[in-house]
């Protein structure tokens, strides 16, 4: 159902009912290790280019989650799914190998949000029993597309962010017949492109904080609730400066909350003292922390309701060297655990 200009609420509780999440070996000595499905040691693989490494993350969280779920492929009707590099060709690659029909998705690191929300509303208006969403990345495929290849070990400022290596997947599901207690989709709020005349490629934190924002706001006002409704209300990427920044601004706005309830998946999935500069980005940032450690700790009582906010900025090569300014997004959806029958 569409509430207020640009939500939409789900009264058939779409159930988030597995997940699969796979990383890297940064991500191995982050802060959430335990909250992967699987870690691989080295950025190849096994495979002969970071690409194909890339399209092995994806594919490897698909199976993950079809092993738990003890689930055939056949038996999933969609799945909605993109990441950053080349025309998505590392997601579209791993869909020709699960052989699953297929929408492509590319909303740069606001993707995983864009695929939760779409899943949610397809299963919700009961267009399938069961759909596959989720988002990756892989840092030396972003760098060698977006700036230099690592080998070049160019400079970055303090205000660059460090591309996750990984892939977060989740099967949603109808929650008819389901007994017990679940996650699921309660609500969406789908994002407006935001441009703020920034064009540092280098500062995508600053860039999107204001989407961040305007989606937060546009959840509130179509919703009516409040930060006080949720446990947690966590971006996708913004990193230290776009998490200030966009703390600032809702502050601006009149949005009052206590700092502590609003935090980033990319400042939640490394360690401090990793060399990080502003913190964790890339498409599979949210969907990894979402997927992996935050729904694990709504399982474990920390968190009843949480408000997911992934952001993404609309760049590409070819724009960045026309000296565009950087478009941005941020879609939202808001998750609650609880019994779902």
């Amino acid at each position: 159902m569409l509430i207020g200009k640009q939500s939409w609420v789900f009264q058939n509780k779409p159930v988030i009912l597995e997940t699969g999440v796979t990383g890297g070996p940064f991500e191995s000595n982050g802060a959430l290790p335990e909250d992967f499905d699987l870690l691989y040691d080295d950025l190849w693989m096994a495979q002969d280019s970071y690409e194909k490494a890339h399209r092995l993350l994806m594919e490897k969280a698909v199976e993950i989650v079809l092993q738990k779920g003890n689930i055939q492929k056949e038996d999933i009707q969609f799945f909605l799914a993109g990441d950053l590099t080349n025309q998505i060709t590392p997601t579209s690659f791993a869909a020709r190998t699960n052989a699953i029909p297929y929408f492509g998705l590319y909303g740069a690191c606001s993707t995983s949000m864009e695929g939760l929300a779409l899943a949610s509303f397809i299963v919700n208006y009961k267009g399938a029993h069961q759909v596959l969403t989720g988002a990756s990345s892989h840092n030396a495929a972003a760098e060698r597309q977006f700036r230099y290849p690592t080998e070049y070990g160019g400079q970055k400022p303090p205000t660059a962010q460090w591309t996750i290596t990984g892939a977060g997947v989740a099967l949603v599901a109808r929650s008819e017949g389901l007994t017990g207690q679940f996650p699921y989709a309660v609500s969406a709020t789908i994002g407006k492109v935001i441009d703020m005349g920034l064009k540092d490629p280098f500062n995508m934190g600053g860039a999107m904080a204001p989407a961040a924002v305007d989606t937060i706001l546009a959840h509130f006002e179509d919703t009516g609730l409040t930060p006080d409704d949720y446990d947690l209300i966590v971006t996708g990427d913004l990193g230290e400066v776009g998490r200030e920044t966009a703390y600032d601004l809702l502050q601006q706005q009149g949005c009052l909350m206590d700092k502590e309830k609003f935090q980033d998946c990319g400042l939640l999935i490394f360690k401090p003292d990793q060399p990080v500069l502003a913190g964790g980005s890339g498409a599979g940032c949210s969907a990894v922390v979402l997927y992996g450690h935050l729904l694990n700790e709504m399982k474990k009582g920390k968190y009843q309701k949480i408000l997911v906010v992934a952001t993404g900025a609309l760049l590409s090569p070819l724009s960045v060297q026309q000296k565009d300014s950087i478009p941005c997004i941020a879609h939202a959806v808001a998750i609650e655990y609880g019994t779902v029958c």
